[in-house]
């Protein structure tokens, strides 16, 4: 299993890189520089509210300070290395990594609310057999800096930093490339700094960590980041589960949905639900038959269920469901009493749809988790 740095602080040659870094972080940083605890509000709002990077900039830090930490830290976020736009208006970036490599980020305008869809890792190692990111292979975690970055670049490209606090992107959901669960520490980093009225003000339930179902970690999430969680299910029995989400094999069915009931427990706010990811797969996964026994599977946990017509990618053998199997599957749901929705695609003419982000791994090593 795949562990992420134990410290929010990342050093580079020279100097601290503190784009990703939390409120508790920073006032450590600043502590050590001998300054007081609101200087990490006052950096907190330079950065993420007006777009500043440059130190000098900073008008409210003495011209000594300014200096110091121009030697001892920067801001640079990773650059978008291209946009691609689509025409439903969604927006695709890739984030160039000091590495090499590259992770997919895209935003989905809607008329009351805009959704970015980040990355948390530089590939997936788990091989979903439906999605274009696991074909690529894997090669390591990305950094709060690197997540963070993904919505600071965002920001700055929507022009949202000319309103404090930005509000162009109103929630965000950890479904990019890679598998958020692995990387459980950096995302949690980011997470603190996205819900900080000082940094971005998103709401935990506004912020949605997505997982093919890694058992062990759901049990790990700090319950007090309020965080929505999404479950890739897409199957109601284990044999077919496991031909789509090879995990399965080490977490089934039962003890993912044991895992999502606890996880409502921490919580403990009844008006909490799960969400439950469905991708309807033509003539596999896409039956009434189907449909009925998930229904079964679910009744007693608190859920609302979105259901996924499948994109294509290139790399594998199945087929978009026709309109009418999705609207059937979806009635049977809806008729034992869930709510139910159909997730449009958005932005499949970039690629840029639900399961289509493939970025750019290179030196990429087979990992199982």
């Amino acid at each position: 299993m795949v562990t992420s740095q134990p410290t929010e602080l990342l050093a580079t040659e020279s100097s601290q890189s503190l784009l990703g870094v939390s409120r508790a972080g920073l006032e450590d940083f600043f502590h050590t520089l001998g300054e007081p605890s609101f200087r990490a509000s006052q950096l907190l709002k330079w950065v993420h509210h007006a777009g500043v990077i440059d130190f000098a900039e900073m008008s409210n830090f003495g011209l000594r300070l300014r200096e110091r930490l121009s030697s001892v830290a920067e801001l640079l976020p990773s650059a978008f290395g291209s946009e691609q736009r689509a025409a439903d208006g969604c927006r695709k970036w890739l984030l160039e990594l000091s590495d090499g490599g590259a992770v997919e980020t895209v935003f989905i305008p809607e008329e009351r609310r805009g959704t970015l869809c980040i990355s948390t890792q530089l590939g997936c190692a788990l091989g979903c057999t439906f999605c274009a990111t696991g074909y690529e292979g894997f090669k390591r975690n990305l950094s709060s800096d690197e997540i963070i970055a993904q919505v600071w670049r965002a920001h700055e490209a929507l022009g949202a930093f000319s309103r404090s606090p930005p509000r162009h992107i109103t929630n965000i959901v950890f479904m990019g490339m890679g598998e958020p669960l692995l990387n459980l520490e950096q995302l949690s980093v980011a997470a603190r700094l996205l819900r900080d009225d000082d940094a971005y003000g998103i709401p935990g339930r506004k912020l949605t960590l997505s997982t093919a179902g890694l058992v062990p970690m759901i049990d790990r999430i700090d319950a007090s980041l309020k965080l929505s969680l999404a479950v890739s299910l897409h199957a109601p029995n284990d044999n077919l589960r496991t031909r789509l989400v090879p995990i399965n094999k080490h977490f089934p069915i039962a003890e993912l949905l044991a895992s999502c009931q606890r996880y409502l427990e921490r919580l403990a706010d009844p008006r909490r639900s799960i969400t439950i990811e469905y991708t309807l797969i033509d003539s596999l996964n896409d039956t009434p038959e189907l449909a009925r026994a998930t229904a079964r599977l679910l009744r007693g946990l608190r859920c609302k269920i979105n259901l996924i017509p499948y994109n294509p990618i290139a790399s594998a053998p199945w087929r978009r469901p026709s309109a009418s199997a999705v609207a059937a599957f979806r009635d049977v749901l809806r008729d034992a009493g869930y709510t139910v929705t159909v997730r449009a695609t958005r932005g499949s003419d970039i690629a840029a749809a639900c399961g289509q982000l493939r970025g750019k791994v290179p030196q990429r090593r087979e990992l199982r988790a």
